[in-house]
């Protein structure tokens, strides 16, 4: 059966289908319990989230599906250039985007760079919960926390955007390793080289990490429909994470207006940029991103996000999609799926005629 994985046999799913655990505010509950209700692993991004938001959202996922799940957090989640960040450069950097906050009538926000790691605390909340499954980005955990991780019974999941992280992600013996391809929406979640050095497509990432490691692999990039699960199992490949797909779907708390404009039917050409969060992540291209080059300085990560937060806000208000960044992988031009469930059922039926 195309559907018997190592990573179906590894984390106690029917079908090899993850739903991308896209984090502030994009995956939900609800969302998760969809996935994992009909057979995949649904995720929830909460590294933006207090550990006491984790408890209750894991309090709500709970109720809602009592199959595997998985919870995402970022090693990285704070740029160690905000210690000691002058006040004088962010000011600097706050007039560059002055012009856009003025052509919507709002006010620069105040900014401090005094922001701490969140990271500790939540992963003593996650051993707290005990998810099926814990994946991060960005790094890889101490050896204390993947040994406790495995002392619970949590399996856990490392990103690597490269064959040299997914090597040093199988020297720390993580149970799985997301080949995470340039073509992905979102953040790109590099850890040994600056993000633009690694820019490896999937179709090619997958086949080195097959080639040189022995760590189960989910292929993660432009993968929207069976076609693509197909081609990546094929290549070696024991299950593929999906993002854009499900990001698109009622379930998911993306707004109205992002889902609108991913299912127009219109080309939404994506480019990399870090004018929204400060690193490197891939969206729609929109009046920031194509103003704002990539060598262009900006606020370190998340003070960035905190910067064009009430941009966005103001943005949404006024229905000023040009100044809104919309995250998208590459391959965003046949989404059709507004229900997770009607998603999760085609992937399974049409992958199932591809691969007999």
């Amino acid at each position: 059966m195309w559907n018997s994985t190592k990573i179906t046999q590894l984390l106690g799913i029917e079908y090899p289908i993850l739903q991308g655990p896209m984090g502030v505010g994009f995956s939900t509950p609800a969302l998760l319990a969809s996935v994992s209700n009909a057979g995949g692993l649904g995720s929830y991004g909460a590294y933006t989230l207090t550990p006491e938001e984790i408890l209750e959202a894991d309090k709500t996922i709970k109720a809602a599906t009592s199959k595997p799940y998985n919870i995402n957090l970022w090693v990285n989640d704070t740029d160690k250039k905000l210690l000691n960040y002058p006040k004088t450069k962010i000011e600097e950097i706050k007039m560059l985007f002055k012009p856009y906050f003025d052509e919507l009538g709002i006010e620069l926000p105040n900014l401090s760079a005094d922001i701490r790691s969140k990271f500790e605390k939540q992963v003593e909340v996650l051993f707290e919960i005990k998810p099926a499954v814990f994946s991060f980005i960005f790094g890889i955990p101490s050896k204390e926390i993947l040994a406790e991780s495995r002392r619970l019974g949590i399996k856990t999941v490392g990103a690597a955007t490269t064959l040299e992280e997914a090597l040093a992600l199988e020297e720390a013996k993580v149970d799985a390793i997301v080949a995470a391809g340039f073509e992905a929406g979102g953040h790109r979640p590099s850890f040994l080289k600056p993000a633009q050095e690694s820019f490896t497509g999937l179709f090619t990432l997958i086949q080195q990490l097959k080639a040189k490691t022995k760590t189960p692999i989910i292929a993660a990039g432009g993968i929207i429909d069976a076609k693509g699960i197909a081609a990546a199992l094929t290549l070696g490949a024991d299950a593929v994470q999906i993002g854009t797909a499900f990001m698109v779907t009622e379930e998911s708390g993306a707004t109205p207006i992002h889902k609108e404009v991913l299912f127009s039917g219109t080309a939404n050409p994506t480019t990399i940029s870090k004018s929204l969060t400060g690193r490197m992540g891939r969206m729609v291209s929109n009046t920031i991103s194509d103003n704002v080059p990539f060598e262009t300085e900006v606020l370190p990560f998340p003070l960035q996000t905190k910067l064009i937060a009430p941009l966005r806000v103001a943005a949404l208000a006024q229905g000023r999609t040009d100044l809104i960044s919309f995250w998208s992988g590459q391959n965003n031009t046949n989404l059709k799926h507004h229900k997770a469930s009607e998603l999760m059922q085609e992937l399974i039926t049409e992958t199932g005629k591809i691969i007999s």
